[in-house]
């Protein structure tokens, strides 16, 4: 299968006509075959929680602030301790080399030349070393694997290579049911490989009717018994700063910050997990409001614009990790694509701090917002 990316038809879109995330994903529609495009753009079940990550962030109306002085407006913050030119990670995302051929390096590049993190999935398409020799800050992203040997093993593997976080995801004992790639009967490309996992050929390249071999594959993989305990022992095991991922329950971030992990990331996975899940931002201010400035709060799950950022921020979120718009920038045009994802949401971010008042984050984070009715829905005022 040839990949789409830099040399793709239609490669210069981005970089010419891309004035917002959606334009880079329409951009990226016409050249990714249907299957990979459903792999990336679908989420669990009925989609519901999919649908109501973008619908729910629509109606978290910000209240800006007048008479402020905005003529020095900066975007730039901190996350995990560290400088970042903007509150905005890239999410971990698996096999990038679907979507590009040079795979999560040019995803890398792009990031650090934003001045933002990259984070690198245990299902990366190449290895972490490959990632992190790139440059810029590389976070890791975790699965809990059945053997806690290898799980603890690709902890140290990260330590060595230079990454500065390891992020676990704990939402995942299986992958949720994507009916998108049962009826597309989806498997990895022969030269596609969770280049962690070993197996240069797995269960997730042999394609089913009627069944998702990379469900399959993560099944055999991935233990569905992580506990509180494989936190505590992960957090004895490793130096670096730790994140949680996938947390929405107010209870759980508590228990979070009072573990010791750095931060927590609220997130229901994109709507790729439990269908009819809250939606994140929904679930953002009690989880800050539990985690009591114990650890940072970060959040996922339907941003697509600076001023999704600048919600969440309102809401009470350190910064915010950008999944999708980030592969339909590889889609579209390899590294130079994802160059402008960040760079357009550098952009809005900017924008929308000074439309409100903000002339920083800081002054973000002390906004007031009021729910509203959905944009553009029936009965919504234009």
């Amino acid at each position: 299968m040839g990949r789409p990316g830099a040399d793709a038809p239609g490669a210069d879109a981005p970089g010419g006509t891309a004035h917002a995330l959606a334009d880079v994903e329409r951009a990226a529609a016409a050249v990714l075959p249907p299957g990979v495009r459903d792999f990336v753009a679908g989420g669990s079940g009925a989609e519901t929680t999919l649908r109501a990550n973008r619908a729910a962030l629509d109606r978290v109306c910000v209240v800006p602030r007048a008479l402020r002085d905005v003529s020095s407006c900066t975007t730039e913050s901190t996350l995990l301790g560290r400088p970042v030119a903007m509150p905005v990670a890239v999410a971990p995302v698996a096999y990038h080399r679907l979507v590009c051929a040079e795979g999560e390096p040019a995803a890398a590049r792009a990031a650090g030349a934003a001045g933002v993190p990259f984070t690198a999935s245990t299902l990366s398409s190449v290895p972490i070393e490959e990632i992190t020799g790139v440059g810029g800050t590389v976070w890791f992203q975790l699965y809990w694997l059945r053997d806690t040997g290898r799980t603890l093993d690709l902890v140290r593997r990260a330590e060595d290579a230079g990454c500065a976080a390891v992020m676990l995801t704990v939402d995942v004992p299986w992958m949720g049911r994507r009916l998108r790639d049962v009826r597309n009967g989806f498997a990895l490309p022969q030269d596609v490989r969770a280049a962690h996992l070993a197996a240069a050929e797995s269960t997730a390249h042999r394609r089913r009717g009627g069944a998702s071999a990379v469900a399959a594959h993560t099944a055999e993989a991935f233990s569905p018994a992580v506990t509180w305990e494989s936190v505590a022992a992960l957090r004895a095991h490793t130096r670096l700063p730790l994140v949680l991922k996938g947390l929405l329950d107010a209870r759980d971030a508590r228990r979070a910050a009072e573990s010791g992990v750095d931060a927590i990331v609220v997130s229901n996975h994109g709507g790729r997990q439990l269908d009819g899940a809250v939606a994140s931002i929904d679930a953002l201010p009690d989880a800050v409001a539990a985690a009591g400035g114990g650890c940072e709060v970060l959040m996922d799950s339907g941003v697509r614009s600076g001023t999704d950022v600048l919600r969440a921020l309102a809401l009470g979120a350190h910064g915010v990790l950008v999944g999708r718009p980030v592969v339909w920038g590889a889609a579209a045009a390899g590294e130079a694509g994802v160059r402008r994802v960040l760079e357009l949401l550098g952009d809005e971010l900017r924008d929308s701090l000074g439309l409100s008042g903000c002339t920083d984050v800081a002054d973000a984070r002390e906004l007031r917002t009021v729910r509203g009715a959905t944009v553009g829905a029936p009965g919504a005022v234009p």
